[in-house]
């Protein structure tokens, strides 16, 4: 099977390179693809050495499936591109997301409605992945009403930029910095915007979580609530989640559908650490949910602290789980 990667040098590309080879993904050919700028170079793959193409080159050489993670104005023009040559997208960018004929996919939760036709697919956003994971099972059972979600999100979501301006806030000496992907500082500062404001006052972040969880679960009725925040911290995101529901629950049967969720490790207080950290989930590709409670103002609500490798889970690792069912 050929596969290509699309923005092969980036962080999240060469995640996807590394998630490919973890789960011996069946490839025959690795087609790593970047700009004109990388072309020529030589990226590992496999144990062999294998050239980086130019967009142009790789949709010649036909690959069978494409991860894209090279942006949204490159997904847009390059992903039919490749879909017309018989390639199917998995594409990480928001381009193709809210598009009404392009499905937005989970594996845990929707990967059955994937078919044949489907020549582009949507990898859903960090912070939405790990927050529809831990709630997926309870949502089946108990419905959901409302939920309000405070992210805390690593930098790495900002790609190298943002780790680069950590580093050097630091004083750490890093290659390629002075490109800042923040306004502010980030080392010791917390930054209340993620993307750009748009006309509600919201983020495009914000909205992502708003929009994308509706589409995933198919259901418009969830009234959602989201505050994404920018955090000094380097790999994981972290969501404190308070989700309401249309029926009442037991405490204990959230715990039991908990430690049943496909993709999520529920952590009590018997585990070590008894709750989940970045720290502890970095490098890792399951959901961790802890810090389970009842909501003490609301009859029908539960709190919950939500964490994840954003660069995984919340990224790489979902958008090659969905090339696995293509495959």
């Amino acid at each position: 099977m050929k596969i290509a990667v699309v923005g092969a040098t980036g962080l999240v590309g060469t995640k996807m390179i590394e998630v490919l080879q973890e789960r011996n993904f069946p490839v025959t050919e690795f087609i790593p693809v970047a700009s004109s700028k990388s072309a020529g170079k030589k990226i590992k793959f496999a144990g062999k050495e294998w050239i980086v193409k130019t967009l142009e080159e790789a949709v010649e050489m036909r690959p069978d499936i494409a991860l894209f993670s090279a942006g949204s104005d490159i997904s847009g023009e390059w992903s039919p591109k490749f879909a017309a040559v018989g390639c199917r997208v998995v594409d990480n960018s928001s381009r193709w997301r809210m598009e009404q004929n392009v499905k937005l996919i989970v594996p845990e939760i929707n990967g059955d409605t994937i078919t044949k036709e489907d020549m582009i697919i949507a990898n859903p956003n960090c912070s939405t992945i790990q927050m529809v994971v831990a709630l997926n099972l309870l949502h089946r059972k108990y419905k959901l009403k409302r939920v309000v979600v405070s992210t805390y999100q690593s930098v790495t979501g900002s790609g190298i930029k943002g780790i680069n301006q950590l580093r050097e806030e630091r004083g750490e000496r890093v290659s390629g910095g002075g490109d800042k992907a923040y306004a502010y500082p980030i080392d010791m500062n917390l930054i209340p915007q993620i993307d750009l404001f748009t006309e509600n006052g919201y983020t495009k972040e914000e909205m992502k979580m708003v929009n994308e969880t509706r589409k995933i679960f198919a259901d418009n009725t969830i009234a959602i609530s989201a505050t994404t925040v920018r955090v000094p911290v380097e790999g994981g995101h972290s969501e404190s989640v308070n989700a309401e529901f249309h029926e009442e629950f037991l405490l204990e049967d959230i715990f039991a559908i908990l430690r049943k969720t496909p993709g999520a490790i529920f952590m009590d207080n018997s585990n070590n650490p008894p709750y989940p950290m970045p720290i502890y989930a970095y490098g890792k590709d399951e959901v961790f949910v802890g810090r389970v409670r009842e909501d003490l103002s609301c009859k029908k609500a539960v709190n919950m602290w939500v964490v994840a490798d954003n660069l995984r889970k919340g990224a790489a690792t979902n958008a090659v789980q969905i090339a696995e069912l293509l495959s």
